[in-house]
This record gives structure tokens, sequence and C-alpha cells, in this order.
């Protein structure tokens, strides 16, 4: 079933700043009451737009229309994705662009709460749910203010996830300092012995030679975990049967599987020339990367991009990692080695079609992640 779009743009101004700009599109008539709405807003970045975007979508195809909040920028490179769609469904997908805000007063842009004293004394029964990118919390905070339900979307991996969760107990523990440091110069941030480790180096939130840019960064990621407390759901797009200990640490988390379709980059992973895949290993990747049966050859650069490593080469064994030299250089002789070894090693091959076929199961009829779904969407509509 395809969906049909309707595009419109939000005007931003010092008198509408973006939570006001959300409050008026849950309150809006544009969309009708005749069935469930919801409201979807993606960080401004493509890495977290795409999931998103392909979660709306599948929403959209349960019959439940959907609002799909962007700014002028990503909007358009979503309007372009979209050339050439069939808009034959009842159910409808409404594109709405707004400004990215830069020319407010930064005092207006602190406080999204700050204009939302007046109600619009409108009916809020069509709006079933927001969801929204965690790194975009504001939006939750104005749901939560208006009496809507809300779901929090998480587009890294569950590991991560769950590190971030643990932050109290790490800064109880004396694991990590109050900026968020490791503590230990050469041990291990370890969260249950079935997770990998991450080595100190390697640490999600760790900026050693930046404390200013490590302040901003680890505030920002407390400041982020608090949307949990708030959101009915957190939504992930990860397998439970391929991180179960993660997940199990996290409360309300639905895995619900891959749901990232990002052209062209699944269209060349899924043809039948392709022997291995050099990646970063930013988590859309990976799952994009497992779900096609691809090997990895993994080149990964920061955040969780070290640990979704780990995983790929220590715990599911379906890649190979690329090791920099004294001067922390990647080298064309690592590659030329590392390509060779991956091209001849059976194992890697057996493992990568192993989880491909464990991707597959999940989301037809009567899998975990198809499951997890059906039960979200039929409690919001």
């Amino acid at each position: 079933m395809n969906c049909k779009l309707k595009i419109c743009h939000a005007k931003l101004s010092k008198k509408n700043p973006p939570s006001r700009v959300v409050d008026q599109i849950i309150f809006s008539g544009s969309i009708s009451c005749r069935q469930p709405h919801v409201l979807v807003i993606p960080f401004p970045a493509l890495g977290h737009v795409a999931p998103l975007m392909k979660l709306a979508t599948k929403i959209a195809e349960h019959g439940i229309d959907v609002t799909f909040v962007n700014t002028e920028f990503i909007h358009a490179k979503i309007i372009a994705s979209m050339q050439g769609k069939a808009e034959n469904s009842s159910s409808q997908i409404m594109l709405v662009s707004i400004p990215d805000g830069l020319d407010l007063q930064a005092d207006e842009r602190e406080d999204p709460h700050k204009l939302m004293t007046e109600d619009p004394q409108a009916d809020t029964e069509c709006t079933a749910c927001v969801i929204a990118d965690i790194s975009v919390g504001w939006a939750l905070e104005v749901a939560e203010a208006i009496g809507i339900a809300r779901a929090a979307f998480v587009p890294f991996g569950p590991g991560s996830l769950a590190l971030s969760l643990h932050i109290p107990k790490l800064l109880d523990a004396a694991i990590i300092d109050p900026n968020g440091f490791a503590v230990l110069n050469y041990g291990l941030i370890s969260l249950s012995n079935e997770i990998p480790a991450w080595n100190r180096n390697e640490y999600t939130r760790s900026f050693p030679t930046e404390p200013n840019v490590q302040k901003i960064f680890f505030g920002s990621t407390c400041a982020a975990v608090q949307v949990f407390k708030i959101s009915k759901w957190v939504l992930n797009n990860s397998v439970y049967e391929l991180d179960s200990p993660a997940c199990d640490l996290i409360p309300s988390v639905l895995p619900f599987g891959k749901i990232v379709e990002w052209a062209p980059q699944e269209n060349v992973l899924g043809h039948p020339s392709i022997a291995w895949f050099l990646s970063h290993c930013g988590w859309n990747s990976t799952m994009e990367g497992l779900s096609m049966g691809v090997p990895f050859l993994c080149w990964p650069s920061f955040a969780d991009q070290h640990h979704n490593r780990n995983y790929i080469c220590d715990v599911w064994k379906i890649g190979v990692q690329l090791l920099p030299d004294e001067n922390g250089i990647i080298t064309r002789q690592e590659i030329q080695i590392n390509v060779k070894a991956l091209l001849k090693n059976d194992g890697i091959k057996g493992n990568s079609l192993k989880l491909k076929e464990i991707a597959r199961k999940i989301l037809v009829e009567g899998g975990s992640s198809f499951r997890k779904f059906d039960s979200f969407i039929s409690q919001i509509k």
C-alpha cells in the first residue's frame, strides 16, 4: 500500500517558535478526524530523518494519518526522494516544512514553553501520539503539556542507548566523572558480561582534548535521557534477537527491526555482485548491511560507531576491523590485507547469511518485530 503525500509550509517567527508550531500542527484541522493522527518530528540530519520517514510510511500503511515535520533544507531532500511515488492510499503523510528559526532571539529559543500559555481551545482527540527523536526532546515536552501520548525515537543501537540510561549509575560508581569522562585510564566500561564493553579511548561521550565540547555533549546526553521519563514508548531501529541483553536493560523499548530504506545504498548492498561493505559502522548502515547479508570491513570514527564495530566483529562475527598504524593512519596495505582476508573467510560469509535470515523472519507476520510494531499501532489507534 502506498501513501498519499500532502505538502505544506508552517511559518516560523519570533512569535511562532518551533514549540508553538508543533502546538499549532497538533491542533490544526488540516487532517480530518476520520482516523487517528500521529505527529512525527525528526532531528534535522539525514541519518536521523531516514529511519523516521520509513517509520512514518509504515504507520500510514495501517490507516493512520501522519504529519512529518522537517526544516526547509531536509524537507527539500525528502520531496526530491518522493518524486514519482504513487498516491493512491486512503491514508496520507502530510509533509510540513519549517525554517530553521535562527533569526529568533536567544532567550526565545532557550525556553520552548514560553509562548505556550495561550490555550487554542481546540479538540485534541485526533492526535493520538507525538513521535520525536530524542535529540528534539522539547517536542515531547510540548506533547506532555498538552496531554498527548509520546514516543521517543532512538536512531542508534540498544547498546549505546542502555549506556546512556545508566549514566546515573556510572556516576555513582565513579566509573565516569561529572563531565562524562571515563575515570579509568586503561579500563573498560561494562554494563554486563553479555554486552560488549566500551574502551576508554572509544567511549561514546568522551572528548579528552576538548573539555568545553565534552561538557556540552555530556550535558545534552543527560538532557536526552530525561526524555524517556515522559515517554510511553521507546522506539528503536533494532532487532531483539541480535541484542536481547541490551534491550532487556531498557524499559518500554520496542525494537521493531530494520525500517531504514535510504536509496541507493540498500539497492547497492542487495546486488548479488557485492562481496563486502566498507562502513563507518553508523547504526543505519549496520542494520542495512546486516539485513542484506553483506560482510563488513569496519572503519569507525566516533560516537557509537566503535561500539557497533564491536558487535559486528566480536559478537555477530560478520566483519573485520581496520587497525591504524602507530601514526593513527589506516594504510592501503592494511586495507588490502583485510579485504583479502574477508574474501577468504567462509565463516564470516556464513554468519552474515544467518543474520540476514534472522532479520527477514522477525519482520514477517509472527516475527518479534512484526508483533511489537502491530502492538504499537493498536495502542495509538
